[in-house]
């Protein structure tokens, strides 16, 4: 969408952008989510031609995914349908609207049995030796809380100081759905998360709580946490080939961090009290298994013979 069909769309539907855009902050959206689902918003606005929200149906949305499709694939088609049911959801919320014609329109199937891209527990150590620089504990740190604690970007980005306990050796993490949840560190993080909050920059504003601070005393983003996963990534990759043509991603580590867990025997009830996930199923994507463990399960299998066989 160029800059003119944007102020197209400004100028004709401004009370519900306002009103999303209050409803997704309201509900605890993070703010990349937010800024997702308004582009998605903004196009699909744009494509109703003038027509009101709330007078648009069910093949108004179609053609929108349609043309969305042409360029995308199915997962993409689907995060779009989900920005445009919340949309409808919040105008719901604030009586702009009576029905939400998204939810006629059904999810594309997409590929559910695709297994998750992870790293082996001895290739996230690996990783931490090429960790280097002047922040090297603060990064290390980072990298330890998503792959060792299944953090996600956002909640490493929120983590406050007042949100370590180091006597208990817990952290609280705030996250999706506006959840806190509580989560046990293993001993040798604590001591580098004490360490970090020793050694942490004072901050530009004197009231900024951020455990993770940037060297110009602001409250790390989430851009910067990822270019220090990325760039211990790469470094990795060049040294290790057997993760080369992996696509490695801060995401990836929470991937890992699920995947060991369930290959040490951990009910995957607990992972997912960990994970902060609101469903199981959510959780399960995790249970896979390689062909090793498939052969080893198989080798413990006793048939006992008969004579007659």
């Amino acid at each position: 969408m160029n800059i003119n069909q944007k102020h197209e769309v400004d100028e004709k539907f401004s009370e519900y952008i306002h009103a999303f855009s209050l409803w997704m902050k309201q509900s605890g959206f993070t703010d990349a989510t937010q800024r997702e689902y308004l582009r998605e918003v903004y196009t699909y606005l744009y494509s109703l031609r003038g027509e009101v929200p709330e007078r648009a149906g069910k093949m108004n949305v179609i053609n929108f995914l349609v043309s969305k499709q042409n360029s995308a694939g199915n997962r993409t088609r689907n995060r779009s349908l989900s920005a445009i049911r919340s949309f409808y959801i919040a105008l719901i919320d604030f009586e702009m609207a009576t029905r939400n014609p998204a939810m006629e329109v059904k999810k594309s199937k997409t590929e559910k049995n695709k297994k998750p891209v992870y790293l082996e527990e001895e290739e996230i150590v690996e990783s931490l030796k090429y960790i280097q620089g002047r922040y090297r504990n603060r990064n290390i740190a980072i990298f330890l809380l998503m792959g060792y604690c299944g953090l996600r970007v956002g909640e490493v980005n929120r983590l406050d100081l007042h949100d370590f306990n180091k006597e208990k050796g817990i952290i609280h993490v705030f996250g999706k759905g506006r959840k806190w949840n509580e989560i046990p560190l293993p001993k040798i993080l604590v001591d580098i998360l004490v360490k970090i909050a020793e050694e942490r920059i004072e901050p530009y504003h004197k009231k900024e709580n951020a455990f993770f601070v940037s060297q110009k005393g602001r409250r790390l983003s989430v851009r910067q946490i990822q270019t220090i996963a990325n760039q211990t990534f790469t470094a990795l990759k060049e040294e290790n080939p057997s993760v080369s043509n992996m696509k490695l991603s801060c995401h990836k580590l929470r991937h890992s961090f699920a995947t060991m867990l369930l290959k040490k025997g951990v009910d995957v009830r607990v992972v997912k009290e960990l994970l902060g996930h609101s469903s199981i199923e959510t959780t399960m994507i995790y249970t896979h298994v390689n062909d090793e463990q498939k052969k080893n399960a198989m080798a413990s299998v006793n048939i006992p013979l008969t004579a007659n066989i």
